[in-house]
């Protein structure tokens, strides 16, 4: 497939922005994710003119407002300059699939970032830039490049890039019924694994789709399956979705097939094993013995298997 265009702040791909005149150029960015994501760089500071190097941003609080200001000079205010290079780039922000972030930032930063007020700093603010985008675009999966390094983190993000990607550039464009209630019945799994009241609460949505209501619905659907997505799938979730799809081999395995497909199950559960390694027992099943449903499913193939992010988990 081709690469998944992915926003990013521009220091992470090694790009000399910084206030400093350095990068944070980050490896496992630049290496396993730039063979499946095309980068679309973004630097607000820069943008806005400031240059590299420069004096350092704060944001500080005030009565009504979080505002972005000169850490040594706080009458120098760049907030609305910020505010009107994330609407510039709404257009472009529009056509990705997913956004990674630089943490802490006062631009970037998507959480947690340190907000000045009369009793202290609070990491408790979200960078101008950041909190633009994230406002207006709440579908799109956006990440900080720090969180990347949890293995549950990197692949919850990943994930969401996939399924947003995929929503995006396959189903939303001639987007109908069918194609709703494919969308949904291919990832119902994957939805199990993160959480099962979702899940069906999603259903239920998508069966109210009639061609009269389809954009409404699929608004609905959309925003729901997101926050769903955002919810870090367990183990003890992920063996319910096993053990649900090993009731599509019932009739086809013998004793000792079901037998050990029960001790993997249990050492995956006690955190023994990889998820990985209950998934490709499953898989070499169903390649002896097929199931459309199953096949159709993204959930024993959620992304390209060289990211191993299975491996971990």
């Amino acid at each position: 497939m081709d690469k998944i265009p992915v926003g990013i702040s521009a220091c992470l791909m090694g790009d000399e922005v910084r206030y400093n005149g350095g990068h944070k150029r980050d490896a496992y960015i630049n290496g396993t994710l730039a063979g499946h994501f095309s980068f679309h760089r973004f630097c607000p500071e820069v943008g806005i003119g400031l240059g590299v190097p420069r004096p350092t941003l704060r944001l500080i609080a005030t009565d009504d407002d979080v505002r972005a200001v000169r850490t040594e000079d706080q009458s120098f205010d760049v907030t609305e300059e910020l505010v009107n290079y994330s609407r510039e780039q709404f257009a472009e922000i529009s056509q990705l699939s997913g956004l990674i972030l630089k943490r802490d930032s006062p631009s970037c930063g998507m959480a947690r970032v340190k907000v000045y007020g009369t009793a202290g700093a609070r990491p408790e603010g979200r960078g101008v830039f950041a909190r633009m985008v994230m406002d207006q675009f709440p579908c799109l999966p956006v990440e900080e490049e720090g969180r990347l390094g949890d293995p549950g983190l990197r692949e919850n993000f990943i994930q969401r890039v996939f399924i947003y990607h995929r929503w995006r550039s396959d189903y939303f464009p001639a987007l109908s019924v069918q194609k709703l209630t494919d969308f949904h019945a291919r990832h119902k799994l994957i939805f199990m694994s993160h959480d099962q009241n979702q899940c069906r609460e999603l259903g239920r949505i998508a069966a109210l789709a009639r061609p009269d209501n389809l954009n409404a619905v699929a608004a609905e659907y959309l925003s729901l399956a997101m926050d769903n997505l955002k919810k870090i799938a367990t183990r003890k979730n992920h063996l319910n979705v096993l053990q649900h799809i090993q009731g599509y081999l019932k009739k086809q395995l013998d004793a000792a097939d079901k037998q050990e497909l029960i001790e993997i199950f249990e050492r995956f559960e006690r955190g023994e094993l990889p998820l990985i390694v209950p998934v490709t027992l499953l898989q070499h099943h169903f390649r002896k013995s097929p199931d459309d449903y199953i096949n159709r499913s993204w959930y024993l193939n959620p992304y390209p298997a060289e990211l191993r992010l299975m491996n971990l988990l």
